[in-house]
């Protein structure tokens, strides 16, 4: 054994510590102590499962009582409590605090997050009488949950987060100071009007964010929990092995696939590093991978996993809430980028590969001709497809067949295709957690390796069937997918058994999985917690003071009113604020900052941006800062396993990532991308151009496309890329995309509209917050033509009512308050100045026939340096 090898696993036990120490917690004393610990986190575990499911309504019914129901307001105050005292549990305090025993000032924190959160349970009722009116403990309360608040999450997530939210209060407190430039300056807040702002209402700390933890992110991530316990997160890990270690540069390719599947379940960077860093690190350094090359690979891959949905790193579950639109619609949005970004990543990792000279790890059996390899792909896609459509179609078509039985009918199906799945898993050995640094001498077959888990499909096929069948809550959908979740755990060992003729045993495994799921589940959610409650300091900071407006002005003086140049500020903003924060505090703070000026510049610009593209925007460049220096969580724990330099590991992952930076420039260009307002057949052929435009953007990144590019060959890649990206570009320089109608025909153009249409609108006025004049262009939606005319149509679903005058001018006449449009600036008198409809024009698609002519020339002149090196190599 070498010296590497021999360190390996105390880099996987100090990756592990690292881990720990920033996600779930690295106390863990013996003792009643530790088991306090783990019976708190065991505790909150049951309680959000039990508030999730219809449990409590029933037995209020049932009994005419509500002791068992717990309002919004009350779980999220509960929900804190937990967090806060998890955190004071399991993080320590500093470094040198004790990590097998809880010192007495914990003890103290614990009791004073406890008085503050359950004062406003026992005195709601005298605290709603007196609103506005604090008393003296009232003040006490609020000052004492704030501060174990900022030390909570100073433990659990570092001094970054903490800093940003003492700023923010300073800011409240002393926003009328000299020190703060004339333009931020506001009158300031006094202590009693902050204190109840913060804690005392739902406008501070347990504000949307926390509502949102509370309801939706503690089921999806305690499923992912138990999803991992039951080994759903090995089965992942081994079968993209299986699958792709072969390939050049195979375990790295298999690293991405298999962080891309513990992300769906894991919604943490850190964690899927360290998951799959463990296994796929070593062996992508045994087949020639460099050290930081290995760990950024990883780094990539892992943090790209907070892109995919169901969890999204939580944040999928608070833009339902902020973006106002279903969570079916957020996974919509998101599934297109998150996939063509991953399938990127696995061609940059081929490039590299290609460029090292590097081979895959061998496979058990003979070698297979490459017709073999065709069909067997061919077979596996339509499998897949097959699965896909079955799901959908035939669980769709059960739905109205099975009416009210469909819940009880689902059950029977599940139970049956689980006995089924697990016979067919007994016949083959369980996996087994292998060690990275043993010898590794060839790869398994895939098709036993997939036959051992496929019963782990059964829960997320519940948790599809809840959401897009039965159109369940969020909630309420992953409550049934974690009971079914818990079945499978409770009773996969003991009938595997049984089906090996080995009696019903091995009950104690399960019921310890169990366990070990649930209270790893709750300890995953300690930073999202805390963090979600520090993030409503922010955003009551924002409603307070009007941050956003000053923030906004600022960003937009400093662009110069350019879109292009706001969107880069906003891109470096969320990357700076978003270092060693967690990626849903992250989104939380850089939502309520930049995304009204992202929509007002827009406006401003002619650009009307859809309110998820600006959402998704945000949140992709806050998941990036998890691998950019100098803080770059994600990398410093990759860098303990591979014991490569952090930054370099950083840069490199990060350079890795540049497909990932790229992309939500393109989607808010070109909403396509996010698969608004696109027919199924549209969606397909956007995605197969997408992800051809992405890999030529990944080979021109990397300087080698079928061999190492020429600097004339990039630029020729990288046009390429941009206009298949966005061929709209082009034709926009050609055709004037819009034609101007005259204002006056504006209520009779709405009242003629389809239904589903809306009205571009491009309008001018005075700005009353600066003074200045200014012009933005705004959709409004119409609804149907059942509504009424084209007045009421526009009255109705934009909000707004206009006044023609005597000279054919058209003016606002009256506006919805605190709708879309008056946050677009939008205000009364203000005068429509044209009405733009899309301009009759040859299709944009016309100018991928240049640039795919480009492309083949670029394809000829590479293949021709291939086969002129051939024989020299030989």
């Amino acid at each position: 054994m070498t010296s590497d090898e021999s360190r390996g696993p105390q880099r996987v036990a100090d990756a592990e510590a690292f881990a720990a120490d920033l996600d779930v917690g690295a106390r863990n004393p013996l003792g009643w102590q530790g088991s306090l610990i783990a019976g708190v986190a065991l505790l909150w575990a049951v309680l959000q499962v039990y508030n999730a499911s219809p449990m409590p309504a029933l037995i209020a019914q049932w009994t005419g009582l509500n002791w068992f129901y717990v309002n919004s307001d009350i779980e999220r105050i509960i929900h804190l409590a937990f967090g806060l005292t998890l955190a004071t549990l399991a993080f320590p305090m500093f470094k040198g605090s004790p990590r097998d025993r809880i010192p007495w000032y914990d003890w103290l924190l614990i009791a004073g997050g406890l008085f503050a959160t359950f004062y406003l349970i026992v005195f709601s009722s005298a605290i709603a009488d007196r609103a506005g009116l604090p008393t003296t403990g009232d003040l006490w309360a609020s000052a004492i949950g704030l501060s174990v608040v900022l030390i909570a999450t100073y433990r659990a997530l570092g001094l970054p987060m903490v800093i940003v939210a003492f700023f923010f209060l300073m800011y409240v407190f002393f926003g009328d100071a000299e020190f703060f430039p004339d333009a931020m300056q506001w009158k300031g807040a006094s202590f009693g009007k902050a204190m109840w702002h913060f804690w005392m209402q739902t406008e501070g700390v347990f504000g949307l964010a926390l509502g949102v933890s509370a309801s939706m992110v503690f089921l999806f991530v305690l499923f992912g929990s138990l999803l991992e316990k039951a080994g759903a997160g090995n089965y992942f890990i081994k079968l993209a092995f299986a699958l792709m270690g072969h390939l050049k540069g195979g375990p790295a390719k298999a690293a991405v696939v298999a962080s891309a599947a513990t992300g769906l379940i894991s919604g943490s960077s850190i964690a899927n590093t360290v998951t799959t860093g463990t296994f796929t690190i070593p062996l992508m350094k045994r087949v020639g991978f460099p050290a930081e090359k290995a760990g950024a690979v990883e780094v990539a891959s892992s943090t790209n996993g907070q892109l995919t949905p169901p969890v999204m790193g939580a944040a999928a579950f608070l833009m339902v809430e902020y973006v106002g639109i279903s969570y079916l619609e957020v996974v919509k949005h998101a599934f297109l980028p998150a996939i063509i970004s991953y399938i990127a990543l696995v061609y940059i990792v081929h490039l590299e590969a290609a460029k090292m000279g590097l081979e895959g790890l061998p496979r058990k059996g003979a070698a297979r001709s490459l017709a073999q390899k065709l069909a067997s792909l061919a077979l596996g896609v339509a499998v897949f497809c097959a699965l896909c459509l079955g799901i959908y179609y035939g669980l769709g078509w059960l739905k109205p067949v099975l009416g009210s039985w469909s819940l009880p009918g689902m059950m029977v199906l599940f139970f049956a295709a689980y006995l089924v799945l697990l016979r067919w898993a007994a016949q083959y050995p369980d996996l087994e957690i292998d060690d990275p640094n043993a010898p590794f001498t060839e790869l398994p077959e895939p098709g036993p390796v997939a036959k051992t888990g496929y019963y782990y499909i059964l829960p997320v096929v519940v948790l599809i069937w809840n959401l897009m069948i039965e159109r369940l809550s969020p909630g309420l959908s992953a409550f049934w997918a974690t009971l079914a979740m818990i079945f499978v755990m409770l009773t996969q060992h003991p009938l595997k058994a049984m089906f090996r003729g080995e009696g019903l045993s091995d009950w104690a495994r399960g019921w310890a999985e169990f366990l070990d799921g649930m209270i790893s589940g709750s300890r995953n959610m300690i930073g999202i917690a805390v963090a979600t409650g520090t993030a409503g300091i922010i955003v009551g900071t924002v409603s307070l003071t009007g941050a956003h407006q000053v923030i906004g002005e600022f960003i937009e003086a400093i662009s110069g009113g350019n879109l292009l140049l706001m969107l880069i500020f906003v891109a470096l903003f969320s990357l700076v604020l978003g270092m060693g924060l967690p990626t849903t505090a992250t989104y939380i703070v850089i939502t309520s900052l930049m995304a009204p000026v992202i929509i007002a510049v827009g406006a401003k610009s002619g650009l009307i941006v859809p309110l998820i593209a600006v959402h998704m925007f945000v949140f992709y460049f806050g998941i990036l800062a998890d691998d950019t220096p100098p803080v770059g969580l994600a990398a410093f724990a990759a860098a303990a396993i591979s014991k490569g330099d952090p930054i370099k590991t950083g840069v490199i992952g990060f350079s890795y990532d540049v497909r990932t930076a790229i992309l939500p420039f393109l989607f808010i260009f070109n909403t396509e991308l996010l698969l608004i307002d696109v027919t199924p057949a549209k969606a397909v052929f956007v995605f197969i151009v997408a992800v051809i435009a992405m890999m030529l953007f990944a080979a021109a990144t990397q300087s080698w496309f079928l061999t190492r590019s020429k600097m004339w060959e990039n630029l020729a890649l990288l046009l390429i890329a941009f206009t298949l990206f966005r061929p709209g570009f082009w034709l926009d320089m050609v055709e004037d995309p819009y034609v101007e109608v005259e204002p006056a025909k504006l209520v009779e153009l709405a009242g003629n509209a389809p239904d589903g249409a809306s009205l571009r609108a491009r309008l001018t006025g005075e700005n009353f917050a600066t003074g200045k004049i200014d012009t933005v262009t705004v959709r409004l939606p119409l609804g149907n033509q059942a509504d009424g005319d084209g007045a009421m149509r526009l009255d109705r679903h934009a909000g707004i009512a206009f006044r023609t005058e005597d000279d054919g001018k058209v003016y606002v006449d009256n506006l919805a308050f605190g709708g879309d449009l008056q946050q677009q600036g939008v205000d009364f008198d203000w005068e429509v100045e044209a009405v733009e409809q899309e301009a009759d024009r040859m299709p944009k698609e016309v100018f991928y026939a240049p640039a795919l002519l480009l492309l083949l020339l670029v394809i000829w002149l590479q293949r021709g340096r291939v086969r002129r090196a051939q024989p020299a190599t030989a």
